[in-house]
C-alpha cells in the first residue's frame, strides 16, 4: 500500500494541508475549542474558529500557535490529529510530512514543531522554511546563480528572504503581520472611540477598509461593537485614511525588515532583485495598495504570487518531488527521522 505525503502549513492564523497528487484538501483556521472540564476536543478549524466569544465559561477557544511557534503543544498535537483525520480517514497508514516553519525559529521550536506532528500520527517529519516553500509554490527557478526576494507575510509572522543556488542567502523575520495588524485595529479603535471589537470585526475591517497607497477620508466602512462608556452596543463610521493611521507602525515595521535584507545583501544580489522584482506570499500579501506602497517606496517592482494565501502550502506538496534536491542542498531543511 503506498504511503501518503502530506504537506502542511502549519499558520498561526490558518492551517493548510496539501495530499499527494490532489494538491490543496485543506484550508481552516488554527482554532481548537475544548471542554475545560472533560478535556474533550469539541471542534476544530472553522467550526471552532465561528465559536469565538460565543462560548460559556466552561469552553475554551484558542489558538495553539502564536508568532509562528507552538504556545501549547497537546492542543498542536490534538489539533493537527483531527486535521490528519480530516485529510486521510482512518487510513492505517502512517503518512509522510513535511511542515513549513518560519526562518528564524530556534531548533528546539524546531523540535517541538517536528514531535506535534509525530505525535499526531505520521512516520516521518520534514520540516521547511518558508521563504523556500513560497518560492516553490510561486513556480520560481530557485536552483540558479540569481538572486529571488521574497516577503510572506502571514498571520504571526513576516518573512523577508533573499533566496539563491537553492538556499537563503539573507533573511529577516518581524512579528508585525496579520494578528498583529488586527490587535492594533482594536486598539485604535478602543483609544479613539472607546470601542470595544473583537477579532473577527478587526480582520474584516482590515479586508474590506484598507487602502495603504491613496487612503481616502471620503471611503467609510459601519463597525460595531461595544461601547466602554456606556457598556451599551455602538457603531461608527471609519474611513481609510483612520485606518491607515491604526496600521501605520506595523506596516513600516515590515517595510525595515524589506529594507534590513536588502542592506545585509551581496550587491550582485541586489541587482539581481532589482530585475526580478519582490515576491509576495500570504495573506498579508493582499492588504490593499501594498504592492503600490513597497515600489513607492523603495523603487523595487512587486510581483502578487498568484493564490497568495496558498502559495506556502503548495510550494511543501512540491517539496516531495524534490526530495534528494532538498537533502543535497537546501540549508532552510531540517530533518528529522524516527525509528
Amino acid at each position: 500500500m503506498s504511503t501518503p505525503d502530506i504537506g502542511i502549513d502549519l499558520g498561526t492564523a490558518n492551517i493548510i494541508m496539501t495530499y499527494g497528487k490532489k494538491g490543496i484538501v485543506l484550508s481552516e483556521p488554527s482554532v481548537i475549542a475544548y471542554n475545560t472540564s472533560t478535556q474533550r476536543i469539541l471542534a476544530v478549524g472553522r467550526e471552532a474558529y465561528q465559536m469565538i466569544g460565543k462560548t460559556p465559561a466552561y469552553i475554551d477557544v484558542v489558538h495553539p500557535l502564536a508568532n509562528g511557534v507552538i504556545s501549547d503543544d497537546l492542543l498542536t498535537q490534538c489539533m493537527i490529529r483531527e486535521f490528519l483525520i480530516k485529510v486521510c480517514g482512518s487510513a492505517l497508514v502512517k503518512p509522510r510530512i513535511i511542515i513549513c516553519v518560519p526562518a528564524f525559529i530556534t531548533d528546539l521550536e524546531k523540535r517541538a514543531v517536528a514531535d506535534a506532528v509525530m505525535a499526531a500520527g505520521c512516520r516521518q517529519a520534514y520540516l521547511i522554511d518558508e521563504p523556500i516553500a513560497a518560492m516553490l509554490g510561486a513556480g520560481i527557478n530557485i536552483g540558479k546563480a540569481k538572486g529571488h526576494m521574497v516577503v510572506d507575510i502571514g498571520g504571526g509572522t513576516t518573512d523577508v528572504a533573499i533566496v539563491s543556488m537553492n538556499g537563503i542567502v539573507t533573511s529577516h523575520s518581524v512579528r508585525s503581520a496579520g494578528n498583529a495588524i488586527d490587535k492594533a485595529i482594536q486598539k485604535y479603535m478602543l483609544n479613539r472611540y472607546k470601542l470595544l471589537i473583537g477579532d473577527q470585526t478587526a480582520e474584516q475591517v482590515k479586508i474590506k477598509l484598507t487602502n495603504l497607497y491613496d487612503p481616502r477620508d471620503d471611503i467609510t466602512m459601519t463597525v460595531k461593537g461595544r461601547s466602554v462608556m456606556r457598556g451599551l452596543p455602538d457603531a461608527i463610521e471609519l474611513n481609510e485614511m483612520e485606518l491607515f493611521d491604526a496600521m501605520e507602525d506595523e506596516v513600516f515595521a515590515i517595510m525595515e525588515a524589506i529594507k534590513k535584507v536588502l542592506e545585509e545583501t551581496p550587491p550582485e544580489l541586489v541587482g539581481d532583485i532589482y530585475e526580478n522584482g519582490i515576491l509576495l506570499t500570504g495573506g498579508g500579501a493582499l492588504l490593499g495598495g501594498l504592492r503600490e506602497l513597497i515600489h513607492r517606496t523603495l523603487s523595487i517592482n512587486c510581483v502578487l504570487a498568484k493564490d497568495a494565501v496558498h502559495c506556502v502550502a503548495k510550494g511543501t506538496g512540491l517539496a516531495f518531488q524534490k526530495i534528494n534536491n532538498l537533502l543535497d542542498g537546501f540549508e532552510g531543511v531540517t530533518i528529522y527521522k524516527y525509528q
